[in-house]
């Protein structure tokens, strides 16, 4: 596309706010980050110096992972709202109060019992944060009284059942709102009234929270404004079950199912997410308040915001909540389940978001994609996402695409939160096929995957679940000698095998790497692979900060092990990595300089408001 098809897109107000420029970013998880003023997590005065480090590299978009408050699997995308923050991430040291005797000597006993700089988050920190907290709303929770009023009027859409929400959760010891006391489940007006009367402390100290949250937010926005950075949202498209959200407006939510994903070569069983599909009929019948009020509030805080899931406007993957879990995704339908209808549902939802925000928008487009989806975002003007490692020809040379065959209107990256990232990418999934998948495709068959395995994969070069494929399985003819059958019978089989068979060696010539390939991840290979990215035509280029770090050095052993997020399991080892350097010496880190040139020489860099290097 060129600026001009750009700027006359339904996203041409978007486009012409933020400019028509190639530009790079970073997606940094606000957990995964710490400085010295930190309280055992990243908070929100640390995006200032997030903000610092990319005027200092040449990035002029800073991307984050949803804000909104988590659940007890502490899950981003299953956020109990679609507007509350997570107060966890309340800085402490820019309250007024920070210099009280007592309280700061708290803060010290925080900072000793949750250290920063594990190489996981202690979610416990949660608790002791919020407690803190409460002490210190009942000694000052009335320094700011008019502005918290303000705040409160100007949000009543959400924040009163939020507020309300959060306390009767506590008062039913955390269970979910579904098990309740069946006046409060079911909203009793009289019921509800006595208790905000009984508790109405406790529900004034959730809607201070939330104020000072956004306080603190909107003025890290304000700073990134004023050094040329700008910030990037993400809004995720579905809503925890047992959410303030669901709660409030059950009548917006499909309860009998939950939102998933169908099998595919990298989740052989599908992904089952747990959250309620929506019920869009209901909220047209209400002119679509409840997104442009999520719309809205988001608005304070980001210039570009991130659709997750983007094909889910179009379709969702809508699984019966009662199917046993362990099955997965494999037993859903599509919602709407008439493909006739897909095109104009997405393109319905899709206009009415881009008639109600200044944001620009950028689309999540990865997975099994009807043709309309890409189409329409096209149409519009919004970017979806090419990720290094699936932009490749499928059908014919199998083989990965150059930097010059990337989408224009795109965000390219070597990874996103849910893959590996790409260094270990790079040692135990090029070349690959998953497991899972294998076996189920040789049950479906009457191939005995046992007999085979070691004849197809080697052992020695085989972890995490990923099989690599022996260099002696030449061809398609030797896969069906191996297999027993005809290749007529096998097309998915072939098709796995093309697109995986030397896979890594294929990569390595694309990089224009020198010498024999080499199977350990190094500065060198992450490199190579962050200057296709950047090379690419994509007209944003944002890369995990971990694909950075690696190229620094800085993350040592495994790869593997510096996950944000494994799809389709709960763990503590989810949504909870941190970098093992802070903030302040990343600041003055030699890879800053590094970053920089690499983002200038890709033609990238946003000139009127890069620092000096270090």
């Amino acid at each position: 596309m060129t600026k001009a098809s750009l700027l006359s897109s339904p996203s041409g107000d978007k486009w012409r706010a933020i400019g028509t420029s190639r530009r790079a970013g970073i997606l940094v998880p606000l957990f995964s980050v710490y400085s010295k003023g930190s309280v055992g997590i990243g908070d929100l005065t640390d995006l200032k110096l997030l903000i610092d480090f990319c005027q200092k590299c040449g990035f002029s978009i800073l991307q984050l992972l949803p804000m909104n408050e988590i659940g007890s699997t502490f899950c981003p995308y299953d956020a109990v709202s679609s507007f509350a923050i997570e107060p966890t991430y309340i800085s402490l040291s820019p309250l007024p109060f920070f210099e009280d005797k007592k309280i700061k000597s708290e803060i010290d006993k925080i900072k000793r019992s949750f250290p920063a700089g594990s190489l996981y988050v202690d979610y416990a920190i949660k608790d002791a944060k919020r407690e803190l907290l409460w002490e210190i709303f009942k000694k000052y929770g009335n320094s700011e009284k008019a502005a918290v009023r303000d705040f409160v009027d100007a949000n009543k859409y959400w924040l009163e059942d939020f507020a309300l929400f959060k306390v009767l959760k506590n008062h039913h010891g955390g269970k979910p709102w579904y098990e309740w006391d069946d006046c409060y489940k079911n909203r009793d007006r009289d019921s509800l009234k006595s208790f905000s009367v009984s508790y109405q402390r406790e529900i004034e100290f959730q809607k201070w929270l939330q104020y000072v949250a956004f306080k603190q937010f909107d003025d890290a926005k304000k700073y990134a404004a004023s050094k040329g950075v700008l910030m990037k949202g993400d809004l995720p498209i579905l809503i925890s079950r047992d959410s303030s959200d669901v709660w409030s407006h059950p009548e917006f939510f499909k309860l009998d199912f939950v939102a998933g994903a169908p099998p595919d070569m990298y989740c052989a069983k599908g992904q089952r997410w747990g959250m309620p599909t929506y019920n869009w009929d209901a909220i047209a019948a209400d002119n679509y308040r409840y997104p442009k009020e999520k719309l809205r509030y988001a608005e304070n805080f980001y210039d570009i915001l991130r659709i997750d899931h983007a094909v889910g406007f179009f379709r969702i993957w809508s699984i019966p909540a009662d199917e046993p879990p362990e099955n997965e995704g494999l037993h859903g339908v599509f919602d709407p389940a008439d493909e006739n209808l897909w095109g104009e549902h997405g393109r319905r939802l899709l206009s009415m978001i881009l008639a109600n925000t200044k944001m620009l928008l950028c689309a999540e487009d990865l997975g099994i994609i009807p043709k309309m989806c890409p189409l329409t975002l096209k149409e519009f003007g919004i970017p979806g996402n090419d990720v290094q490692r699936w932009v490749k020809d499928w059908d014919k040379k199998h083989d990965f695409l150059p930097p010059s065959e990337y989408r224009e209107l795109s965000v390219a990256m070597l990874s996103t939160h849910d893959t590996t990232n790409w260094a270990a990418c790079w040692e135990n999934e090029f070349g690959t096929v998953d497991e899972a998948l294998f076996v189920r495709k040789c049950n479906e068959r009457g191939i005995d995957y046992e007999s085979v395995k070691d004849r197809l994969f080697d052992p020695k070069r085989s972890k995490h679940g990923r099989l690599r494929w022996l260099e002696s399985v030449a061809s398609k003819e030797a896969l069906a000698h191996v297999l027993g059958r005809p290749e007529n019978e096998i097309a998915d089989f072939i098709n796995m095998y093309q697109n995986t068979y030397l896979e890594k060696e294929k990569l390595w010539k694309h990089m224009r790497l020198k010498g024999p390939m080499r199977e350990k991840s190094d500065s060198d290979i992450v490199e190579a692979a962050l200057k296709i990215t950047l090379g690419s035509k994509s007209i944003f280029s944002i890369e995990l900060i971990i694909d950075y770090l690696l190229m620094a050095g800085i993350l040592k052993g495994d790869p593997y092990k510096y996950r944000i997020n494994k799809p389709g399991t709960v763990a503590r080892t989810n949504w909870s990595l941190t970098i093992p350097i802070g903030l302040e010496d990343l600041l003055t880190n030699k890879i800053c300089g590094k970053i920089l040139k690499l983002v200038s020489s890709s033609g990238r860099l946003i000139l009127s408001k890069v620092a000096e290097p270090v």
